[in-house]
């Protein structure tokens, strides 16, 4: 790690960081075969963290693995010792085997049939074994959250149907806060997920919300909700979500998702210090605002069901904010859907045709379109970092969404 490379960005993303894989798994008592980058969160000039697909040889056979690298410009976090730390001159690495990230203690538990099993038996009512439970990873950000699902498949016997939960893994600097979000949210009628286990490992097992994601409701050929209906879900959240912690909105970090986006792409940085400028500029007036919202509405977030929302996912980032960042939040991804066919595309487009218009009467149409710029500058990094086949023209894709919008109010 020279002394160009203070937050491990290039020895993370090159061949560069090969002997540290090796080295790492030889200490595991394998060999290291074959590894591929799989995931990058780059924090520039702070820190970097990737995990790579690889095939290890193990004493007892080969098998594929999941390793994960952290590297930081200035010193250890307080969980890094936690996993193996390896030396290179002044400079350290951090490295763990999947699913043993360390500052997700509860991970190794819930991606475990066994003690999954064990953990649900008193949820379902009978003694579960573990090949009656089936994981599935839904998401893993690398040292930050990850979510499974768990199905339970009951013997025929045991009279009780198929039964599917959602596990999310959380910091324990996270946990009581989020767990804190739902029991509000459940107290005041809010369509959040219902807690059946919290542990002291920081896990929230959570019931599976009726109804289907608005992720693919949004294909259908009818319209899956109304613009009103999106906008009531988001004004029926307690007052009490005021007094909570608040999270800044996404373009209070414009400038920071300019830098990454920037740093994986130079040759964009003059189109994206021109958004950020604008962005910047257009919203500096507007105080922060003092009304409930979400913090990441999304249509992965809302679950819907015979044309209306049934259910409210993801409600960690719940707050005092702007009702325009929830709504901004909405349009930036819808605006920035990835890999649809020419009809999927079309329906998505009528869709925000029809329902921005009515989110321009409830907020001020100039700061929803900068806002849902700025969140789409966040956005740009996920092909990059989620190491997409063609994570270049993706990025681009994006940003040119982000100067759509920010073209209607300039």
């Amino acid at each position: 790690m020279g002394a160009g490379d203070a937050d491990g960005s290039r020895l993370l993303t090159t061949d560069q960081v090969a002997p540290l894989l090796a080295a790492a798994v030889r200490h595991a008592g394998g060999t290291l075969v074959s590894w591929s980058l799989d995931h990058v969160d780059a924090n520039p000039n702070r820190s970097t963290t990737a995990t790579y697909g690889a095939v290890v040889d193990w004493p007892a056979g080969r098998r594929k693995e999941l390793l994960g690298v952290s590297a930081r410009a200035h010193g250890r976090s307080r969980n890094d010792v936690r996993a193996e730390i390896f030396a290179d001159g002044d400079r350290e690495a951090v490295v763990w085997l999947y699913p043993n990230d360390p500052d997700l203690p509860g991970l190794a538990r819930a991606a475990r049939p066994a003690s999954m099993a064990e953990l649900l038996s008193p949820v379902v009512g009978f003694r579960l074994r573990p090949d009656q439970v089936k994981l599935r990873m839904i998401g893993y950000r690398p040292r930050r959250r990850a979510v499974l699902r768990a199905t339970v498949l009951p013997d025929p016997g045991q009279g009780v149907r198929r039964t599917v939960f959602y596990v999310k893994v959380l910091r324990e600097t996270h946990f009581a806060a989020v767990r804190q979000r739902h029991e509000v949210l459940r107290s005041a009628g809010v369509p959040a997920p219902r807690i059946a286990v919290a542990t002291r490992d920081c896990l929230l097992v959570l019931d599976e919300l009726p109804g289907r994601p608005l992720s693919r409701a949004i294909f259908d050929p009818v319209p899956p909700c109304t613009a009103e209906q999106l906008i009531w879900v988001l004004d029926s959240m307690p007052r009490q979500v005021v007094s909570l912690h608040r999270r800044p909105p996404w373009s209070d970090a414009v400038r920071h998702y300019t830098t990454v986006v920037s740093q994986a792409m130079p040759a964009l940085e003059p189109r994206l210090n021109w958004l950020c400028h604008e962005i910047e500029h257009g919203l500096a007036p507007i105080p922060p605002g003092n009304e409930a919202t979400h913090g990441d509405f999304h249509e992965g977030q809302v679950h819907v069901a015979n044309g209306r929302v049934c259910g409210l996912l993801d409600v960690d980032t719940v707050g005092p904010g702007n009702r325009a960042d929830d709504l901004a939040c909405l349009i930036a991804h819808l605006s920035t859907v990835q890999r649809m066919n020419a009809q999927q595309a079309a329906r998505v487009r009528h869709l925000l045709a029809t329902w921005v218009p009515v989110f321009d009467h409830r907020v001020n149409p100039i700061e929803l379109r900068l806002r849902a710029a700025a969140v789409i500058i966040s956005l740009a990094t996920g092909p990059y970092r989620s190491q997409e086949r063609n994570w270049q023209a993706e990025t681009m894709g994006i940003v040119a969404a982000a100067e759509a919008l920010v073209a209607q109010v300039i």
